[in-house]
């Protein structure tokens, strides 16, 4: 009797399905046992279990002996840092930041727009003592709880906002801060102000510990949105009268980063052709 395909076990089906578990992963760092990645991504147990195996050969994914949790390697990161730093990319911004954490006393970062989501690819970290916010590059942003997110947000249409915050969902208040926004017409009154200011300021809406500001780079060849960068710290010490005082320094970052603007977009090889001077 021939064996019945299982439905999505196809090709394409198996690489979506393994890069789902990778995505799924990456925003559990304590890691999770498969039975509950089976869950999330809604396919069989077994077959979920043949794909994480093969994630663990690879070397993409280790198993925890004492729990038998499955957590994500360092390999995923160091892909994605080895490409940006192959570029340049990082490089070239690392001084921007390096001197807005040491004039703010904070935590700075910047993404990058890919497509329609944004990636932190750069960090910069201000705070000698005390509380420290200091997360793993790589992770993307939440658009509708994040400084960076609504920064981002706040140069289009609330349409187009709208669109792209539906399309990845809303940060709940449990999972984020308790002041994460939960209606559009929640988002639409934010990204008012944001375009009023020129950036956005967020007060314990991304973590309940949390506050930032922050600001959209644009090209000065163009114009063009090509990421965002941010200050992120603790709201006991990065205040509202905080964040207004550092919001001219914030601006003038994002300025010399738009100058930048040109090695914010990963740049194409054409086959057979010459691989382009980002430095140009």
């Amino acid at each position: 009797m021939p064996r019945i395909k299982e439905k999505g076990a196809g090709p394409d089906g198996i690489l979506k399905r393994t890069l789902r578990i990778l995505e799924i992963l990456s925003s559990h760092p304590g890691g999770m046992p498969f039975y509950e990645v089976a869950d999330a991504i809604k396919i069989p147990r077994s077959a979920t279990h043949r794909l994480l195996a093969s994630l663990v050969q690879e070397g993409y994914v280790r198993q925890e002996r004492d729990f038998g949790l499955y957590v994500l390697t360092a390999k995923i990161a160091s892909l994605g840092l080895r490409y940006l730093q192959g570029h340049g990319i990082t490089d070239l911004m690392q001084p921007v930041l390096d001197r807005l954490a040491q004039e703010c006393g904070e935590l700075v970062r910047v993404t990058i727009l890919d497509e329609d989501r944004l990636v932190f690819v750069a960090k910069a970290q201000g705070a000698k003592a005390g509380l420290r916010y200091d997360p793993e590059a790589g992770q993307e942003a939440k658009l509708s709880c994040s400084s960076s997110g609504l920064a981002w947000l706040s140069t289009m249409s609330d349409e187009e906002a709208l669109a792209l915050v539906e399309k990845q969902g809303f940060g709940s208040r449990e999972e984020y801060g308790p002041n994460a926004p939960q209606t559009a017409q929640a988002i639409r009154r934010r990204l008012r102000e944001a375009r009023l200011h020129g950036y956005v300021v967020t007060q314990q809406t991304f973590s309940q510990w949390m506050n930032a500001i922050g600001a959209p780079i644009r090209s000065s060849i163009d114009g063009r949105v090509t990421g965002t960068v941010s200050v992120a710290g603790p709201f006991i010490r990065l205040t509202e009268e905080r964040m207004q005082q550092i919001a001219p320094l914030l601006l003038e970052a994002a300025r010399e980063l738009g100058q930048l603007s040109q090695t914010m977009r990963p740049p194409v090889e054409k086959p057979g052709g010459p691989r382009p001077n980002i430095f140009a």
